[in-house]
């Protein structure tokens, strides 16, 4: 058995406590109570370790595992993402699955080596000499803009000069004198942009000297830095609970991406399961918390549950939990559950339906039930895509569908001049600020963990969304209902503009990815309103949420 430090933590496990049937799915999950109170322990050691506040305070994730032993019974193990102040071996926590921060390891020297090459292009980029040339051509380059200019201005008077002379009847001489002119001034502008042009090139030739030598060690820089990320991929040694191993470039080499991101296999769940294949540990049960301030760009709380990132540890998990009895993943359950939407309009020309939530509004990658799937077999003379737009899966309420392409063309072009009216109702965990307001936060697909969405003023597109608190003492102390009307219409916007700090700071209930698991997410679509694209009547809906 391999021992760092015995990471391995007993469990006061009560009496009528029953052990997991099956494995944690560990990207939709309900933690199990054993989890919650592994959970506990590690949050209250990290608590008393004072030495840890600054860093911890910065935000990290942390991950358990309850495991039983054969010797020791039900205990758990635990780990965090990455390093922590500057370590990835500590006592309390299993070791990572490759330790790169050893001195035996390939990675420091190589490392080392690239940071050297660093240093020199920095030195390089910053020499005084190379700084002084292009400041040096870039000064030539006015003066050369100047003085053409200027030269150029020069013949266009001479010319000018010219044409009212000819209108005068000048004698041959006069003629053969301003046909002289204009080729000397013609030849003069070559010459002086020959000039010019050798004047550039010398300057050029003393900064083309650096660059070459920048140039030749980014390119050498580059080479190895993918070479030392491919090496540390295969040093990388993934096992499953079949006792299989793989490397992380074996790993990857199947999925869209192909190459692993950064940072692959060093999270806290490929950690945790690792060091139980490699200990005889049997695995019953995952879970995965923050604690620390929350990212700026991402949604972050202390204290709360998140399910496994999917850009880094969906492949790695996938191979893993190989061998393992694992829950199915909820979503796909729930979405495979007969739903059967309800018709609150309909003529010949469009209806609208209220979607249930956990429905699909379009097919995904399982065979479950969607709107478009059930509006395919209800209207099966309709042409075109018959549903109008979209949403997420959790989420209930109001949903268009067009039997025609032209009244689908119509409708979207509605949504997409923002004539289309929508008023969301949604239960927050939390109390927001201020009783109604504006929030404008950018969004952006997080690239490591789709279907999240992050903030991003760099990347993400405008979000706006006018909310107002409805009642604040409604329905329990601690919970507000709130209504949102969505100004644009991003992915998951309201779910974040919810959660986010600078949002409402309030994730809607049972909101898995920004707040907190629960029944259901407590996000309803109530009304809709719209022009009816053949009648051009006004058309007002509503459908209660039952929540």
């Amino acid at each position: 058995m391999q021992v760092f430090n015995n990471p391995f933590h007993k469990l006061d496990i009560p009496a009528n406590t029953e052990l997991p049937h099956l494995f944690t799915y560990p990207f939709h999950y309900t933690p199990h109570p054993l989890c919650l109170q592994a959970a506990t322990r590690v949050q209250d050691y990290l608590a008393s370790r004072t030495d840890w506040e600054k860093e911890l305070q910065q935000g990290k994730m942390f991950g358990v595992l309850v495991v039983k032993s054969p010797e020791e019974g039900i205990g758990f193990l635990a780990a965090f993402s990455g390093n922590l102040c500057g370590m990835n071996k500590i006592p309390y926590f299993v070791p990572p699955i490759y330790d790169l921060l050893s001195p035996n390891s390939f990675f420091p020297e190589e490392e080392e080596i690239i940071n050297k090459m660093n240093q020199d292009i920095n030195r390089l980029v910053n020499n005084p000499d190379y700084l002084f040339l292009k400041e040096k051509i870039n000064k030539k380059y006015h003066e050369i803009e100047s003085e053409l200019t200027s030269f150029r201005q020069e013949m266009s008077r001479a010319k000018a000069n010219r044409e009212e002379k000819r209108k005068l009847s000048p004698s041959k001489e006069e003629l053969a004198d301003m046909i002289r002119e204009s080729q000397f001034q013609k030849a003069e502008l070559k010459r002086k942009e020959r000039k010019a042009k050798e004047d550039i090139n010398n300057i050029q030739q003393d900064i083309n000297r650096y660059e070459e030598i920048i140039n030749r060690l980014k390119t050498e820089r580059h080479q190895r830095s993918i070479d030392l990320q491919m090496r540390l991929f295969r040093a990388f040694r993934i096992r499953n609970a079949r006792g299989e191993e793989r490397d992380l470039v074996e790993i990857f080499q199947d999925t869209p991406q192909r190459i692993p991101p950064a940072g692959a296999g060093e999270c806290a769940a490929p950690k945790l399961l690792q060091y139980a294949y490699l200990n005889g540990y049997q695995p019953l049960a995952m879970a995965e918390f923050w604690w620390g301030d929350s990212p700026k760009s991402e949604l972050r709380r202390q204290g709360h549950f998140y399910p496994a990132c999917r850009g880094k540890c969906l492949p790695i998990l996938s191979f893993m939990l190989q061998g393992l009895n694992v829950e199915p993943d909820p979503l796909v359950v729930e979405a495979a559950t007969h739903h059967e939407p309800t018709i609150i309009y309909e003529d010949e020309w469009l209806a609208v339906v209220v979607k249930p939530a956990g429905m699909l509004s379009i097919p995904g990658r399982s065979h479950a039930e969607s709107v478009q799937t059930w509006a395919r077999n209800k209207y099966p003379s309709a042409n075109g895509p018959l549903v109008v737009h979209r949403l997420d899966m959790a989420t209930s309420g109001l949903l268009l569908i067009a039997k025609t392409k032209a009244i689908h063309q119509n409708l979207q072009a509605q949504f997409k001049n923002k004539t289309i009216r929508k008023r969301y109702v949604a239960l927050l965990d939390g109390r927001p600020a201020k009783a109604k307001g504006v929030i404008s936060l950018p969004l952006a697909p997080d690239p490591l963990d789709r279907p999240r969405q992050m903030v991003s003023e760099a990347h993400g597109k405008p979000a706006l969304t006018r909310y107002e608190v409805l009642n604040n003492d409604d329905p329990s102390p601690g919970f507000t209902r709130v209504a949102f009307y969505p100004l644009t219409g991003r992915t998951h916007q309201l779910r974040v503009h919810a959660a986010h700090p600078e949002g409402l700071n309030s994730p809607i209930v049972g909101d898995a990815l920004y707040g907190k698991p629960a029944a259901r997410l407590y996000l309803h679509a109530e009304q809709l309103e719209f022009i009816h694209p053949q009648t051009n009547q006004q058309i007002s809906l509503e459908s209660k949420a039952d929540f």
